[in-house]
Formats: structure tokens, sequence, C-alpha cells
């Protein structure tokens, strides 16, 4: 009796394990339409992820330990930040060598330090990042 037991139990788990692969690929299937689908349905999205992987990018930089995106903390708010400077053609070029040398004066008497682990072309990066924030 054990004999014709132990093959019925491992084709059930066999049949488990099928099934346990089959969903997994069925959930990645399912993620990638659901993204495609998005991406050509609703306009924005890809805007959307793009604007999480500069916030991730910031946050690596830990400029957000001292600024949010819309409100103050001990810096001023990106979105305030890119209001202000939105006509200034200039403000690349100057926010970017801030980001990188510190500075003071402009949001406050609290002096914001040097970033010196920050390249020339992170912190333009970064800096680009904030002025298109809306």
């Amino acid at each position: 009796m054990q004999i014709a037991v132990r093959p019925v139990a491992l084709l059930l788990v066999g049949l488990r394990m099928a099934a346990l692969r089959l969903a997994a690929l069925y959930n990645v299937l399912f993620n990638v339409l659901c993204s495609v689908l998005c991406a050509a349905l609703l306009p924005g999205t890809s805007a959307r992820a793009d604007d999480a992987a500069e916030a991730a990018f910031a946050k690596s930089k830990n400029c957000l330990a001292c600024h949010a995106i819309d409100k103050k903390v001990v810096g001023p708010a990106f979105k305030a930040v890119a209001e202000k400077y939105r006509q200034d053609p200039a403000a690349l070029e100057r926010l970017a060598l801030k980001v990188r040398q510190g500075g003071n004066g402009v949001w406050g008497v609290v002096y914001m330090p040097a970033n010196a682990q920050v390249s020339p072309e992170e912190s333009k990066r970064l800096v680009a990042w904030v002025l298109g924030l809306k």
C-alpha cells in the first residue's frame, strides 16, 4: 500500500510546484501587461516613474535629509525652489554649484552644507529635476 501512495504524493507535489511556477509566471506577465497598458493609455505614467527614480537618486545623495518635494523641512520644499527659479535661465548652473559648495541667505538663516560627495554632473541632474517639478 505504501508503494502506491508515494508516487501519488510525489505527483501531487510536482503538480503543486508546477502550479506555483505558473502562478509566478502569470504575475510577471500580468505586471508587464499592466505597465505597457498604463504607459500607452495613461498620459504621464512614465513621467511619474521618472520622478520616482529621480527622487530615489536625491535620497541617495542625502538631499531628502533636509528637503522634501512639497513641504519645508530644514530647507525649502523642492517645489518652492522650482517656482522661485522657474524663469531664471542661469538657475541650473548657479544652484548646481550651491548644491556642491553649500550656501545660505536665500531661504533664511539656516546654512546648507556643502555636498562634496555630489559630482558636478550629479548636481546638475538633481537641480534639473527639482526645477522641473510643478
